[in-house]
């Protein structure tokens, strides 16, 4: 081979194979390798005439059809099977060269991975890839960290095949160096969580309270997405919603089983979260959500608990309530992309990666699961305070919470009222009633950790750590 591939892909397995074609209609020679040969082969045979393939069945055979610098794409399962794959290829590779990881590897091991490759003179790339198989083929959203040299040998390309906002802007941009790229997709999929989870609950308030069928309850998703929460996931719950299971004629939704599987990614974003030290309240329970759905023999109690006794409304009332459960959605969205964005300064900062929060949200606006109308909105509030606090500090969402908040609390009153579960609705309104809070109850639990372990607090009347003597006279000592 003749080095003529200005990229190449190991991995084709969906992902892999679909983000192969997407580089190869746009113009680019693509080297194709998979461990089974057989995959290779047949990704040539069946989609050779979207553009220009270089089959490669070995290891040297890819990395000889590549041209310099070059650029190899590993598609393959997070973990184990990653680390397999890069000291197999690394020998082969020259100064210079750049791996780029396309999987949800977890972004502490991307960081040594960087730093290891970094030391041989080749560049690592971990490049979250969010959009799912279509994404990869039509366009999705891209999030690549690594060198600023590696961006741009890499750039170019990535630009090319990303997604397109509606303003045209390419769906990718060099998030940082390291570990950055995979941290922030970490953090998309855990807003992700969270999207689906609010969702989840305004459905069944819809179903439970308001007493609307799955195909009217898809209607109300419709109308919804022709407004503010225009987005991907309001458009296909329409979608899965309105669809009739063709084996019984009942809704789809009806016949599948309610246990929500998962992959880690949510799961780590609470993990960091908690290391970092942020409140991502939100974003938690809506793992955990997922978690008790999956404890069969947990929710099999549901049997001998007691409840309140459910009543549904009236035809005007449900539609009122319709209204209200739309306001809660809302505000609940805002909060949870809060608590992401939120971590993702918290993380830039650990790590000193000096991530552009309003590219974050430029970035997410077509091809990734979490696209949004909203998100236009959030590129403009980093855009014009980059150094913006909170979400919740943006004087347009800050309003529209306000607007909210009245029925934002009816509905989560008569989720509680009605028995219905809505957990990260609930603490996505505990997060925005603690942040505008003139007073916590820490004050207490710093009293009460000075009592029993003797850990000092501060005073709101003079600088200084105190601790109180428990004793009889209850005099206190300056640390």
């Amino acid at each position: 081979m003749s080095g003529s591939a200005q990229i190449g892909v190991t991995g084709l397995a969906v992902m892999g194979r679909n983000l192969a074609r997407n580089f190869a209609r746009n113009g680019y020679t693509v080297a194709v390798h998979n461990r089974t040969t057989a995959k290779t082969d047949s990704l040539v045979k069946e989609f050779g005439g979207e553009g220009a393939f270089v089959p490669a069945h070995t290891p040297e055979e890819f990395v000889a059809a590549l041209e310099r610098p070059r650029r190899l794409v590993v598609m393959v399962k997070a973990g184990e099977a990653t680390d397999a794959v890069i000291q197999e290829f690394a020998p082969l590779l020259d100064e210079g060269d750049v791996i780029i990881d396309g999987g949800n590897a977890h972004f502490e091991d991307t960081r040594r991975r960087e730093k290891e490759l970094r030391e041989r003179g080749v560049h690592f790339v971990g490049a979250g890839i969010s959009g799912g198989e279509e994404g990869a083929l039509n366009g999705p959203s891209i999030m690549p960290g690594g060198s600023a040299q590696s961006y741009e040998s890499l750039g170019p390309m990535l630009e090319k095949i990303a997604a397109k906002a509606k303003d045209g802007t390419p769906c990718t941009t060099h998030i940082g160096p390291d570990g950055a790229g995979h941290f922030v997709k970490m953090v998309h999929n855990g807003i992700e969580y969270a999207d689906m989870q609010l969702i989840g609950e305004a459905y069944q308030l819809l179903r439970d309270v308001a007493g609307y069928s799955p195909s009217r309850i898809a209607d109300v998703f419709r109308t919804w997405n022709t407004g503010r929460l225009d987005s991907y996931l309001i458009e296909i719950t329409a979608e899965v919603l309105s669809h009739v299971d063709a084996a019984t004629g009942e809704p789809f939704v009806d016949v599948v089983l309610d246990q929500a599987e998962q992959k880690g990614t949510g799961r780590w974003t609470v993990q960091i979260a908690l290391d970092l030290g942020v409140p991502v309240s939100g974003i938690a329970e809506a793992v955990f959500a997922r978690s008790v759905s999956g404890h069969t023999a947990l929710r099999e109690a549901s049997r001998h608990l007691a409840g309140p006794t459910a009543h549904q409304l009236g035809a005007d009332e449900a539609k009122a309530f319709a209204d209200q459960v739309e306001q809660a959605l809302y505000a609940s969205k805002i909060v949870a992309y809060t608590q992401g964005f939120h971590e993702i300064a918290a993380g830039s900062e650990q790590y000193d990666w000096n991530i552009d929060l309003g590219r974050i949200a430029a970035i997410w606006r077509g091809g990734c699961i979490i696209r949004a109308a909203f998100l236009d909105r959030i590129t403009s509030a980093y855009e014009a305070q980059p150094q913006l606090p909170s979400l919740l500090s943006d004087k347009s969402f800050a309003e529209e919470i306000a607007a909210a908040q009245d029925d934002w609390r009816t509905v989560i009153a008569t989720a509680v009222t009605q028995g219905v579960p809505t957990p990260a609705f609930a603490a996505t309104l505990a997060y925005y009633d603690s942040l505008r809070a003139e007073r916590l109850p820490a004050a207490l639990t710093q009293g009460q950790r000075d009592y029993f372990g003797a850990h000092t607090y501060h005073r709101t009347d003079r600088d200084g750590a105190f601790h109180t003597l428990w004793g009889d006279d209850k005099s206190e000592v300056e640390s």
